[in-house]
């Protein structure tokens, strides 16, 4: 599963390819979109995308919990160590445990705070074509399917920027980059 992302002019050719995109058999579910005309899009009954799709607050939850459990469990060994005396009756795999389970969730709460404000790596290469209007369709589809996606919405719209995210994009906006 890939995710595509279709650069449209106007609100018209968004609704076409949203229904040639549900012609095809992609749920609304696989189809989210993102504009400034955000409100006749659901009046069309195109869905609109949320900031799961035009964030990078999934990943950031990810790295959250992946950097908050080993730091909690550190913190656990230190304040059970330091602070040692006072939990003479819990062991030390309990604090440590709890520590981590705190961290985990802390770090998940402080990376997602920060990853609603980090756009998609997309949505912010395609931010000036938004402010102008256009529309920026973000489609969930098998690897089995691009192929097809790609010959149907070109053969009926061959003005669509039709992009996806290329492994230096995906180094460059997680910060590993140059």
């Amino acid at each position: 599963m890939q995710r595509l992302y279709f650069l449209t002019p106007d609100l018209e050719t968004t609704v076409n390819i949203a229904h040639e995109l549900d012609d095809l058999g992609l749920s609304r579910n696989e189809v989210h979109v993102t504009g400034r005309d955000w409100v006749h899009l659901k009046e069309r009954g195109v869905n609109n995308a949320t900031l799961r799709q035009t964030s990078d607050v999934g990943h950031a939850a990810v790295r959250g919990l992946l950097f908050g459990i080993p730091l909690g469990c550190a913190l656990g060994v230190l304040v059970y160590y330091v602070l040692g005396e006072g939990f003479s009756n819990t062991g030390i795999t309990a604090v440590i445990a709890g520590m981590g389970i705190f961290g985990g969730l802390f770090g998940v709460w402080t990376s997602t705070m920060i990853g609603v404000s980090v756009h998609d790596v997309k949505v912010d290469k395609y931010e000036d074509d938004i402010e102008n209007g256009a529309f920026l369709m973000m489609v969930d589809v098998a690897n089995e399917q691009e192929s097809k996606v790609y010959s149907v919405i070109h053969r009926h719209h061959p003005e669509v920027i039709i992009d996806k995210v290329t492994a230096e994009e995906r180094r460059h906006h997680c910060g590993t980059g140059v």
